[in-house]
C-alpha cells in the first residue's frame, strides 16, 4: 500500500480534473472547429468577421497592457514593504490582501457606486462646490473614463494576488545577499535590481503568468462598469453563448483567448527564464 499510496491520494484530483476541465474542455474544443456535423472553420470565421470581435480584442489587449505593468510595480512595492516592517507586518499583509475576498463582479459593483451619476465622486465633488451637477462618467460618449475606472477596478481588486506571490518569493531570498552586496558599497536601488529581481524569477513569472490569463479572461468588471459599449473577448463568449444562441462561434472566441494565454505565457517563460539549478 505504501507504495501506491501517493496516486491514491492524487485520484480524487485527477478524477476531478477530467470531469469538470479535461472533458468540458475537449466538448468546447470539437464545437469550435464543427459546423452541421462537419469539420469546419466556419465559427472562427463568423466569429472574426463579426464587426465587434476586433474592437473586443483591442479592448482586452489594451486592458491587459495597462493593468499588469501597474499591478507589478505595485505590488513589488508592497512586498517590499510588507517584508521590511518588524512590527504590524501580519496585519498590513491582511489589509492589503482584503480585495482578495471580493468577487469580481462585487469589485465592479463597488467602482461603479463611485462613479455613477448619483454616486460618491459626483456627491463629493458637489459638496465641495466643484461641480453644479453630477456628470455622467460612465456614458458612450467618454470612453476613457470608462477605460479608467475598469483599469482602477482592477488594479485594486486583483494587485494582492502578484503581492502575495512576490511576498512569498523574497520570503526565500537569503539576507546575507543583501548584506554582502551592502558590505561591497551597493546602493539600496543596486541591491533590488542586482540581487532580489534576479533571485524573485521564479515568483515572478508565477505571478506575471496567473495574472496575465486572469487580465485575458476580465468579464464582470467590464459588464458593471462597461456594459455593452466596452466589448472584450470574455463578455462577447458570454454574448455569443447566451444572447445569440450560437454554442460554435462561442467555443471559438473561448480557443481564441485559450490560444493567446499560451501564446503570452511562453513569452513570460522565455523572458523569465528560470536556470535548472535556481528551481526548486
Amino acid at each position: 500500500m505504501p507504495r501506491y499510496l501517493p496516486y491514491l491520494l492524487l485520484l480524487p484530483a485527477t478524477v476531478f480534473l477530467i470531469i469538470f476541465f479535461l472533458y468540458p474542455f475537449t466538448q468546447v474544443a470539437i464545437e469550435s472547429v464543427t459546423s452541421n456535423g462537419e469539420w469546419s472553420l466556419a465559427n472562427f470565421q463568423k466569429a472574426t468577421s463579426h464587426w465587434k470581435f476586433g474592437e473586443a480584442f483591442k479592448n482586452t489587449m489594451l486592458l491587459a497592457a495597462l493593468v499588469v505593468p501597474i499591478q507589478l510595480v505595485m505590488s513589488l512595492t508592497m512586498a517590499t514593504v510588507v517584508q521590511k516592517l518588524q512590527k504590524g507586518r501580519s496585519a498590513i499583509l491582511y489589509i492589503f490582501a482584503i480585495p482578495l475576498g471580493i468577487s469580481d463582479l462585487a469589485a465592479g459593483l463597488i467602482w461603479l457606486s463611485i462613479f455613477e451619476q448619483s454616486g460618491f465622486l459626483n456627491s463629493m465633488l458637489v459638496g465641495l462646490g466643484l461641480i453644479e451637477q453630477p456628470i455622467l462618467y460612465l456614458s458612450y460618449q467618454s470612453p476613457w473614463i470608462i477605460l479608467f475606472a475598469i483599469v482602477l477596478a482592477e488594479v485594486w481588486r486583483a494587485t494582492a494576488i502578484m503581492m502575495v506571490i512576490i511576498v512569498a518569493g523574497l520570503g526565500l531570498i537569503p539576507r546575507e545577499y543583501g548584506e554582502a552586496a551592502e558590505v561591497f558599497g551597493a546602493t539600496r536601488w543596486q541591491r533590488f535590481y542586482k540581487v532580489t529581481l534576479p533571485m524573485l524569477r521564479p515568483s515572478l513569472q508565477t505571478a506575471l503568468i496567473l495574472r496575465v490569463i486572469l487580465a485575458f479572461e476580465v468579464f464582470a468588471v467590464v459588464i458593471a462598469l462597461g456594459g455593452t459599449q466596452m466589448p472584450v473577448l470574455m463578455s462577447e463568449t458570454f454574448n455569443w453563448q447566451f444572447n445569440l444562441q450560437d454554442r460554435g462561434v462561442a467555443a471559438a472566441y473561448a480557443m481564441v483567448i485559450l490560444a493567446v494565454s499560451v501564446l503570452f505565457t511562453l513569452i513570460i517563460l522565455r523572458a523569465l527564464h528560470v536556470p535548472k539549478e535556481a528551481r526548486t
